[in-house]
This record gives structure tokens, sequence and C-alpha cells, in this order.
């Protein structure tokens, strides 16, 4: 596991699995839990958005510079509720110098689309070390 998810104390906490990481491409896992649940007894819309932003984040850093979300929609299609799987898969559309466009479709364990989101990154010119990037 890169360093980078080995820091995500969020996405620990949440039980998310790493089950692809590749440039440009990620699929990220959590099975909803009880108090992942809002008022209405169905996933709390943020976690949903939290496991789909997890899948962008690994997609979006591939190479040594940070790279951030500038900005994202998501549309919910489907809701969910306590013992389902969902799974976010995050894939790069376009990148065009800093700027980079992802799509990410979280699915349930049925294979139903729950939601769908682009992501739109932002590349630093901070090195994942914290140091500036000398390249940028």
């Amino acid at each position: 596991m890169r360093p980078m998810m080995q820091r995500d104390a969020a996405s620990a906490m949440l039980g998310m699995v790493v089950e692809l990481d590749e440039p440009g491409e990620a699929v990220v896992s959590m099975t909803v839990r009880d108090d992942m649940l809002n008022g209405f007894a169905i996933t709390h819309g943020g976690l949903v958005f939290t496991l789909a932003d997890t899948a962008f984040a690994i997609a979006c850093n591939e190479d040594e510079r940070v790279t951030v979300a500038g900005g994202a929609d998501i549309t919910f299609l489907k809701s969910t509720t306590a013992g389902q799987r969902l799974t976010a898969r995050a894939v790069r559309r376009v990148v065009s110098g800093r700027n980079g466009l992802y799509d990410v479709s979280v699915t349930d364990e049925s294979g139903d689309v729950v939601a769908e989101v682009r992501g739109r990154s932002l590349t630093t010119n901070r090195s994942q070390e914290g140091r500036p990037d000398p390249c940028s």
C-alpha cells in the first residue's frame, strides 16, 4: 500500500479496501455499517461520496507530485443500507497540464449503479514527501 493510503485515517476508519491501484485507475470498496446510515436508514450520501473521493484520489495521484481535488459533482442514483458492499471505480478521462478529469462509478454488490461522480483534479507543486517539486 502506498504511503498516501497508509496515512489516510479516514478511509481506514470507514473500512475501505483498495482493490486496484494503477496509474489513472483505482477500485476501492467498503461495507456499509449501521453507523454509516442517515436518519432514513439509508447510507449517508457523504459517505458514498467519501468512498468515491478515495478512489478518485488514488487514481489521480500517478507520480510523486501531490494531486488534489479541484472540484467534484455527484449524482445519487440508488440508495443502499447496512450490510451492502459498495465499490467505487475511478478512471482517468483526460489530463491537460496540471488539470485532470476523472469519472467514478459507485456500484453495490449486485452491480447496480449507486452514484456517479465527475472529479476535477489539480496537480500541485508539492511532492508526496512534502517538498516542492523542482520540475514545476
